[in-house]
């Protein structure tokens, strides 16, 4: 059965209920899979746990989601780019589930990988780890963090073949890997679908992680802060 759909909206058709955990790729507006975001927009699905790195930013990334009222949890690292984001959060509307960068991208690796909790000294002692068990190793003191594993990963990914092998370019790399791995069902868009096969020595995520591809629709890529400085005049 080939896993390439014609569009986002088919592909993500029947896959996502009220209250389903989805993991999403994408490090600020970097790698986002916007088409499937779109597309679970547009499914009208509702009490959703959103696992992501960040939630992009006012109407843009997964910003869309919370501007449609579809979030009722997110599990994040990054959340200062979002106005509504804190908003929503400040007004009691919205959970917030905050961990460190390194232990939620851990927590994705653990739950793609079978493993249902690690131990980290990151956040002892500290509100991150309020309410979890700990433990003591060699002297120091540890906290338990479970590994993640979503209903649904939707990621971005530059190459793919028929097979659903992934290739990922530069920032888009950081967290869609992970989040390939993290789930019982990933779909993954990709800005081109190559003919033949990738170069197994290219590969980053093996096509048995995804089990439904469509290529992305072409467009202008967002920059989430522009801090170049105008051009000044060559001295002659």
């Amino acid at each position: 059965m080939s896993k390439q759909w014609a569009s986002a909206a088919e592909a993500i058709h029947g896959t996502v209920t009220d209250g389903s955990v989805i993991a999403v790729g994408g490090f600020g507006l970097s790698g986002n899979p916007t088409d499937l975001i779109e597309a679970l927009r547009d499914t009208g699905a509702r009490d959703l746990t959103i696992v992501s790195n960040n939630m992009g930013v006012d109407g843009k990334g997964l910003g869309i989601l919370l501007e449609n009222k579809q979030v009722a949890k997110v599990i994040a690292s990054y959340v200062g780019e979002n106005k509504l984001f804190a908003e929503q959060y400040l007004n009691g509307t919205l959970e917030v589930e905050f961990a460190p960068q390194g232990t939620l991208a851990e927590r994705l690796r653990a739950g793609g990988a079978g493993i249902a909790g690690f131990y980290t000294k990151t956040g002892v002692g500290t509100p991150v780890a309020e309410g979890k068990p700990s433990a003591e190793f060699d002297g120091e003191t540890y906290v338990l963090e479970r590994g993640i594993l979503a209903d649904l990963a939707l990621v971005h990914a530059w190459r793919a073949d028929a097979e659903g092998n992934l290739v990922y370019r530069h920032t888009a790399r950081n967290f869609n890997p992970l989040v390939a791995t993290a789930s019982h069902l990933t779909i993954a868009e990709a800005e081109a679908v190559v003919d033949g096969w990738l170069d197994p020595n290219t590969i980053v995520t093996p096509g048995i992680y995804v089990q439904r591809l469509v290529t992305a629709t072409a467009r202008e890529k967002d920059i989430e802060q522009r801090t170049t400085r105008p051009r000044t005049a060559a001295v002659a």
